[in-house]
């Protein structure tokens, strides 16, 4: 998988020496809270369990991504688009220390620039300049309950506009 890089990150495949790191900032109900498929409490067992569901799906239709700051390799967080019959997503989290000062904004500007201009896909659910397509409830696994999910997109043309401007 490549790497993706900006003034600031480095979005890489996680590894397995990233554990120790996600464990105690995915084991952060704040963080974990407003995810489908992050457990809480977060284990190192979930840590390999996570690892060994990247490893099984390398069919082209995920990319997920470490986020890891570029002066020091600290990780954040994760990152990911996850290609699907009914369009793509796209979905995030950061450890709650990096909250708050654009890591997010910014790994979302790679992995969208990644998304049209290298895989040539026509939509990305996003968080930056995209509209409302809906909303559906999901499961939550730290909350042991549904929670809703606004659905948004960002389209080619519009990311394309963007860019330009």
């Amino acid at each position: 998988m490549r790497i993706l890089e900006s003034d600031r990150l480095l979005l890489r495949r996680p590894e397995r020496r990233d554990i120790p790191a996600i464990v105690p900032l995915a084991n952060d109900y704040d963080v974990a809270k407003n995810l489908s498929t992050m457990p809480h409490p977060y284990t190192a067992q979930d840590g390999e369990a996570y690892l060994a569901r990247l490893e099984e799906k390398r069919d082209g239709a995920d990319f997920v991504f470490a986020i890891t700051r570029k002066t020091d390799s600290v990780y954040m967080g994760g990152i990911g688009l996850h290609r699907k019959d009914d369009g793509n997503e796209f979905g995030y989290w950061l450890g709650k220390p990096f909250w708050r000062q654009g890591y997010a904004t910014e790994a979302a500007r790679l992995l969208i620039g990644f998304a049209f201009d290298e895989l040539g896909v026509d939509d990305v659910l996003a968080k930056l300049g995209c509209e409302p397509k809906g909303f559906e409830k999901r499961s939550c696994l730290a909350r042991g309950m549904e929670i809703g999910c606004n659905l948004v997109t960002l389209s080619r043309e519009t990311y394309l506009l963007r860019r330009a401007a």
